[in-house]
C-alpha cells in the first residue's frame, strides 16, 4: 500500500536534519571566532586563560570547531541519503549541537579538563551517529568517511593531553593530525561530489574525467605526506621534513591533472561550481607552498593558510551553500546572487592572507587584519541570507 507523506506544517525545522543546526552553527562560529581572534591578535583582548595560548585556541577551533561542524552537518545529511535511514533528528540533534557549542564556550572559563571532556564526548557521539546508519544498511564502502571522523577523536585527545601538560608534543601532534584528517575528508568528498556537480551543472553533456591511478597515488602520497609533516613539526625531525616536502611537491601534478579532467568553461557561469573548483586550486597551491617552505624558506604559515582559508574555507562555504539549497527544497541551479559576492570576498581573504603576506611582508599586520575582516564579512553575508533557510521548513512542505 502506498504511503503518502503528510506535509510538515510547523514554523521551524532546525531539528529536522543535521545540516540545519550545524551549518548555522558553523557560519556563526566562523564569524564570531574570527572576530574574537582579531581582537586577541591586534588588540590583546584578555579573553583566554594563560593556560590556553591564543594561537593554539585559534588553530584548534578552526579545525575542531568550524571544520568539524561543517563536516557534521554534511555527513549527517549525506548518510541519510546514502543509506535511506533517518539520521539523528529532533531533540537529540539539538542536544548534540549544544554539546558542540558547550565545547566552544568552555575554553573561556579556564576549565580545560571539562573542555576536553565535552569536546571528546561530542566527537564520540557524532562518530556513532554517522556510523550507525552505515552499519545498519551494511554500506561498508561508506565506512572510510566515518573512519576519518573517528580518527579526530584520538587527535583531539592528544591535543588536550599536550595542553594540560601531560605530553607537551601532543599539542602539535593533535593539531596537525586533526588538520590533515580534515584535509583528507575534504579531498575524499571533493573527489566524490565536485565532478558530479560539474556534470550536472554546466548545462550541456559533459563527462568529468577521473583516473583510478591518480586516485590511488594521491591517497598514498597524502598519507605519507601527512605522517611525515606531523613528525617534522612535532619533533623537529629534519629527515621527515625533507620527505614531507618531496611528497607535497609530488601531489601537485596529480591534483592538477585531476582538475584538468574536471574542467569545463561553463563552470565560470555557475558560482556553486567555480567556488569548489577554485577551492581545490587553493589546496594544490597549499602543497606547492609546503614544498617551498622547506626548499626556499617561505613561511610555513603560507601553505597552512592556502590549505585552510582558501581550500577548506571556500570548499566548506560552497558545500554549505549548495547542500542547504537542495535540502531545503530550493533550486540549486538558481542560487542567490549574493553568493557571488560571498565567494569573491572569501577568495580575497585567502589571496591577501597567502599571496600578499608572502610577496609584501612589510605590511604583514595590515594584510592579516584585512583578511580577517574579509573572512568575517563573507560569513556574515552567508549567515544573513542562509539562516532563514536553515531555520524554516522546506519550501516544498516536506520534513527534512
Amino acid at each position: 500500500m502506498l504511503t503518502i507523506e503528510k506535509p510538515y506544517t510547523g514554523k521551524y525545522a532546525l531539528d529536522h536534519l543535521g545540516f540545519r543546526p550545524f551549518f548555522l552553527a558553523a557560519g556563526l562560529f566562523a564569524m564570531v571566532a574570527m572576530l574574537l581572534w582579531l581582537g586577541i591578535y591586534h588588540f590583546a583582548w584578555p579573553l583566554l586563560p594563560v593556560s590556553y595560548p591564543s594561537t593554539l585556541w585559534h588553530a584548534h577551533e578552526m579545525v575542531f570547531g568550524y571544520a568539524v561542524a561543517v563536516g557534521a552537518g554534511f555527513l549527517l545529511t549525506a548518510v541519510k541519503n546514502w543509506t535511506n535511514i533517518q539520521t539523528i533528528n529532533g531533540r537529540p540533534l539539538l542536544i548534540l549541537a549544544s554539546l558542540w557549542l558547550l565545547a566552544r564556550l568552555l575554553p573561556f572559563t579556564g576549565l580545560l579538563p571539562l573542555t576536553a571532556l565535552a569536546d571528546t564526548a561530542f566527537l564520540c557521539w557524532l562518530t556513532y551517529e554517522i556510523a550507525r546508519p552505515v552499519i545498519k544498511a551494511k554500506q561498508w564502502n561508506q565506512s572510510a568517511i566515518g573512519g576519518k571522523i573517528a580518527l579526530l577523536i584520538p587527535a583531539n585527545i592528544v591535543f588536550y593531553l599536550g595542553l594540560l601538560g601531560y605530553w607537551p608534543e601532543g599539542v602539535q601532534v593533535g593539531l596537525y593530525s586533526g588538520f590533515y584528517i580534515i584535509l583528507a575528508l575534504i579531498f575524499t568528498m571533493g573527489r566524490r561530489v565536485i565532478p558530479f556537480f560539474i556534470e550536472r551543472g554546466v548545462g550541456c553533456p559533459f563527462e568529468a574525467k577521473n583516473d583510478v591511478w591518480v586516485d590511488r597515488f594521491s591517497l598514498v602520497l597524502f598519507l605519507g605526506f601527512a605522517v611525515a609533516d606531523v613528525l617534522a613539526i612535532s619533533f623537529g625531525n629534519t629527515t621527515a621534513q625533507f620527505i614531507a616536502a618531496l611528497l607535497a611537491l609530488a601531489q601537485v601534478p596529480f591534483h592538477a591533472f585531476r582538475m584538468v579532467g574536471w574542467y569545463h568553461p561553463n563552470i565560470w557561469e555557475k558560482p556553486l561550481l567555480w567556488v569548489l573548483f577554485m577551492a581545490y586550486g587553493w589546496l594544490v597551491a597549499g602543497f606547492l607552498f609546503k614544498f617551498l617552505a622547506t626548499t626556499m624558506g617561505v613561511s610555513p604559515w603560507i601553505g597552512i593558510h592556502a590549505f585552510s582559508v582558501g581550500g577548506i574555507g571556500m570548499m566548506t562555504i560552497g558545500m554549505m551553500a549548495r547542500v542547504a539549497l537542495g535540502h531545503s527544497g530550493r533550486n540549486v541551479f538558481d542560487p542567490p546572487q549574493i553568493l557571488i559576492v560571498v565567494f569573491l570576498v572569501l577568495f580575497s581573504a585567502a589571496f591577501i592572507r597567502v599571496l600578499n603576506v608572502w610577496l609584501v611582508p612589510e605590511f604583514y599586520g595590515e594584510w592579516i587584519l584585512s583578511a580577517q575582516l574579509l573572512w568575517i564579512t563573507a560569513f556574515a553575508l552567508f549567515v544573513w541570507h542562509y539562516a532563514p533557510m536553515l531555520v524554516k521548513p522546506r519550501v516544498d512542505g516536506r520534513y527534512g
